[in-house]
């Protein structure tokens, strides 16, 4: 396998790239991050990916090298301009893993690119979120309290960063404009794709159900699959060899 470098920055804001592929022909794997989330969260799935393929992942705006950068509350606005990235990167085959908010841009970047440029991703994994037709009686979280109280039930990584009360005060307005968006996403049932979608869920995460992951079936013409893994909301993070296995699996055929 491709040694694993230090993020490089790809022609365009929206991309970092953590992995090479090794010819022209390699899939081009996207990732797209959950709520809160930073493209070096993909970093160890990139390293664990055991295939000949190019990973990115999506650095949203408000954090790490971008923090400079105004948030983004829209979905439908981020997924605007990553696309414009995305459609420049023709070259390759390209896949998209989207984990949590990540699977719906992925689904939004999808349409655009099948809609505008006539391009179809080999495959969309939709990790860890309700089909986009399913709506949760969600409320925006405004308060500061809530929303760190939100977050450590998550058990996501880095937890560590909520006993540092300077780190919060920095990332705290990306994880609210990121709710803000999610929590004001929404689109019809018959709202569908061509490409095949393999949705993955952990079997315990409390914020998705196996009935609303299955409803991402109804979002394709194209095959689908449900994978279940152990663990909660970032089982990504406890089952990584697994998942890397069973993409890789999926993105080779």
């Amino acid at each position: 396998m491709e040694h694993v470098g230090a993020a490089e920055v790809r022609p365009g804001r929206w991309l970092r790239r953590f992995r090479r592929g090794e010819s022209p022909q390699d899939v081009r794997l996207i990732c797209f991050p959950h709520a809160g989330g930073a493209a070096t969260f993909f970093f160890p799935f990139a390293r664990g990916l055991n295939m000949s393929a190019e990973v990115l992942a999506v650095q949203y705006p408000g954090r790490q090298d971008r923090h400079r950068d105004a948030c983004i509350d829209s979905v439908e606005e981020m997924a605007d301009l990553i696309f414009e990235d995305v459609r420049a990167l023709d070259d390759r085959p390209l896949a998209f893993f989207g984990h949590s908010m990540g699977a719906v841009l992925a689904f939004e970047v999808t349409r655009r690119l099948e809609e505008k440029d006539g391009i179809s991703p080999q495959r969309l994994f939709a990790s860890a979120r309700p089909a986009p037709s399913r709506r949760r009686d969600e409320t925006l979280r405004t308060d500061d309290a809530q929303l760190i109280a939100d977050l450590k039930a998550l058990n996501g990584p880095n937890s560590g960063i909520f006993a540092d009360e300077d780190a919060l005060r920095v990332i705290l307005p990306a994880i609210r404009s990121d709710y803000k968006a999610i929590e004001g996403y929404a689109v019809s049932p018959d709202t569908r794709v061509t490409c095949p979608i393999s949705t993955v869920i952990g079997v315990s995460d409390e914020r998705v159900t196996s009935d609303e992951a299955e409803d991402w079936g109804k979002h394709t013409t194209g095959d689908f699959e449900l994978m279940v893994f152990p663990g909660g909301h970032f089982y990504l993070t406890e089952q990584l060899p697994d998942v890397a296995r069973f993409v890789a699996k999926r993105i080779s055929q």
